[in-house]
């Protein structure tokens, strides 16, 4: 496709939505804006690269049936030329091909069939569809030469392509803004009809042909024998004043005789009635008019927080379970309508109730704040979670969109948080051990989360508080209202930052690009916090640095003692300096000088297996008793596997 002209586009079209194939657009330097017409003129084309300037081409891709041609010119009164050609425009010379044209490329849209003129009967045999026929036409081919042929055409009241099988089809004459039609307008095959409404009259194929009739002016005909009012296409006919009747019929309207006793005693029962009606069915009506509003407002609310949404999703992925839309009416059941006696925490995102569904006990989340950002969290969490299968990131159950704010229900777990469980009272916490294998299992998780689950997902929000332990301290990470997938192709996003102070990966902090380098930095806080038993969001040393900063300071002077807590001092048996490395290097200021989560879980490993080998052959002491548990409960962690009847039977021993 070769386009001639100033400043105009021409957009290929083609398929059955005119879809865009293929696009060329020249500009003319120095006419923009000038507001002559003329100026156009001494640009011309001179047979130079055909590239843009007064002269672009196109490729037109083969295999469609028919193309559609669209041109738009910014440049007013501007002469612009359309050619295809089978040749490839060469820069060098003013050709296509072989053969030199001076002022015309060699082939236009224009065309006939054949050199001869349409058979007798009127058709012909490339005319494929049964509603076309053939009509003469002469065409244009170039420098003053006219070739005389014959084209299809679909026939008076069809529309379409008239070369193929069944390709010209009814033209629905009543559509569109060229029907004459100004009535009732009717389609009919290869035609219409039009004629106007009821209660009009005139020529309906002429505009404001049709005039409204006025049935009053003619009584007999329309049978009014009463009181008669125009109306705009129709009329009406009552009974005068002072009598009742039918006024369609004659002598139909009767004068009204005065029964003052018989209206007494009419209005008398029907009022009694009415009240006694009232009065039975009053707490009924209102009880089903409760019922019937509350149905409508939780369809309402299903709807707006993306219930069918869910549906569909569920729909595509069997392995989520049939389980997972729960309605109101069950969660009020399973919570003694949401009893605040039944609260059993809260995070950032919402306040969580324990419950009893399904003879399980299960964790209820219910937003805070009623704000549509919330919402947004609280369904973006349900879409992550609902297609994440990993024995440490907690179970998401089903959810509950019937309310203005989406409830969400986890499996239940019942040993509270890791930051419970650090930061207590007293100089002793979770066994070095233990903090030891939580930080791999939570490594398991993110790195899982990264490079294992169908959409990488990058978690956001990794701290203390939301890792949840159950009665095995097994870590389960949880809380992913702030979490997002990334699609494959990419490494990062940006984003609004969102995340907590002192965990949060300053480069995303002050760039708003996330990137899976976030979560690893706000991981190797959380490996300080287990080393060191210091709270990140609030610490500050003695010179106002924050956590990390102290921490890295000491690492890079050799003096962690300095604020390594001291139980881990005791316990520890020379691995602490290998995961404190392994914390500073996670807290790099760079990303790209951070690991990736999977390489912080192979590290992680090997310290986790040599750590259970030392405490296999050492010897026993006073705390052996201590050593041998410790030792068991990390064997018996690692390959703990559930069953559903290992769930009921876990389920049923908590108090209800």
């Amino acid at each position: 496709m070769v386009v001639v002209g100033c400043s105009v586009q021409v957009n290929l079209q083609s398929g059955e939505d005119s879809g865009f194939v293929s696009s060329c657009s020249t500009i003319c330097p120095g006419t923009a804006g000038s507001g002559s017409r003329n100026q156009h003129s001494k640009y011309v084309w001179t047979g130079g690269d055909c590239s843009g300037l007064h002269c672009c081409q196109a490729n037109i891709p083969l295999g469609y049936s028919f193309y559609h041609l669209h041109g738009s010119s910014s440049a007013g009164n501007n002469k612009v030329s359309v050619y295809v050609t089978d040749s490839v425009y060469s820069s060098s010379r003013n050709k296509f091909g072989a053969t030199i044209f001076p002022e015309a490329l060699p082939a236009t849209l224009d065309w006939v069939i054949n050199e001869s003129e349409c058979p007798a009967n009127g058709s012909a045999p490339e005319c494929l569809s049964a509603n076309s026929s053939c009509q003469g036409s002469v065409s244009s081919i170039g420098f003053g030469v006219r070739s005389r042929g014959y084209v299809c055409s679909c026939s008076y009241g069809y529309q379409g392509n008239p070369y193929i099988p069944g390709g010209c089809q009814d033209m629905d004459e009543c559509k569109g803004d060229t029907n004459p039609c100004d009535g009732d307008c009717k389609n009919t095959v290869g035609g219409y009809t039009c004629r106007c409404p009821s209660g009009y009259k005139g020529n309906a194929y002429v505009p404001n042909g049709c005039e409204d009739i006025n049935e009053c002016e003619e009584p007999e005909t329309y049978s009014c024998y009463g009181t008669c009012l125009n109306f705009p296409g129709t009329f009406q006919c009552r009974c005068p004043n002072g009598t009742n009747g039918n006024p369609f019929a004659k002598g139909g309207c009767m004068i009204i005789r005065n029964s003052n006793t018989g209206l007494t005693i009419g209005l008398g029962v029907g009022i009694g009635t009415s009240i006694l009606v009232v009065a039975l069915g009053a707490p009924i009506i209102t009880r089903k008019i409760k019922l019937r509003k509350m149905k409508k407002m939780r369809q309402k609310y299903f709807n707006q927080n993306h219930g069918l949404l869910l549906k569909q999703l569920i729909s595509q992925h069997a392995d989520i379970g049939e389980r997972m839309i729960v309605t109101l009416r069950e969660l009020e059941k399973a919570t003694n309508n949401f009893d605040r006696a039944r609260v059993i925490g809260g995070g950032g995102h919402g306040v969580v109730f324990k419950g009893i569904l399904d003879l399980h006990v299960v964790a209820i989340k219910k937003s805070k704040i009623m704000v549509q950002r919330e919402i947004d969290e609280f369904i973006n969490e349900v879409a992550i979670l609902s297609q994440v299968n990993h024995r440490n990131v907690v179970k998401l159950i089903g959810c509950c969109f019937e309310t203005e704010v989406p409830l969400l229900v986890y499996e239940f777990i019942s040993n509270g948080t890791l930051y419970q469980h650090l930061h207590v009272e007293g100089p002793e916490s979770l066994s070095w051990v233990d903090r030891i294998r939580i930080a791999l299992e939570v490594a398991r998780a993110i790195s899982y989360l990264h490079s294992a689950a169908s959409i990488p997902i990058f978690h956001r929000d990794i701290k203390s508080s939301n890792i949840l332990l159950d009665d095995s301290l097994i870590a389960k990470v949880s809380d992913f209202g702030a979490s997002r997938y990334v699609p494959i192709d990419q490494t990062e996003l940006t984003t609004a930052v969102q995340g907590t102070l002192g965990y949060l990966d300053p480069m995303y902090y002050y760039t708003g690009r996330l990137t899976e380098k976030s979560d690893v930095f706000s991981f190797g806080v959380l490996l300080i916090e287990l080393l060191t038993r210091k709270k990140p969001f609030v610490y500050r040393s003695v010179d106002g640095d924050s956590l990390v900063s102290h921490f890295e300071k000491l690492l890079a002077t050799s003096n962690l003692a300095g604020i390594i807590d001291l139980q881990v001092m005791e316990e520890e048996d020379g691995d602490v300096q290998e995961l404190a490395t392994l914390a500073a290097t996670c807290t790099k200021l760079r990303g790209e000088d951070r690991p990736t989560m999977r390489e912080v879980e192979m590290t992680l490993e090997n310290l986790f297996v040599k750590k259970k080998v030392v405490e296999c052959v050492t010897i026993p002491g006073r705390n052996e008793v201590q050593t041998h548990i410790s030792t068991q409960h990390v064997v018996v962690s690692t390959s703990r596997q559930y069953t559903m009847e290992a769930e009921i039977l876990l389920s049923a021993s908590y108090p209800r």
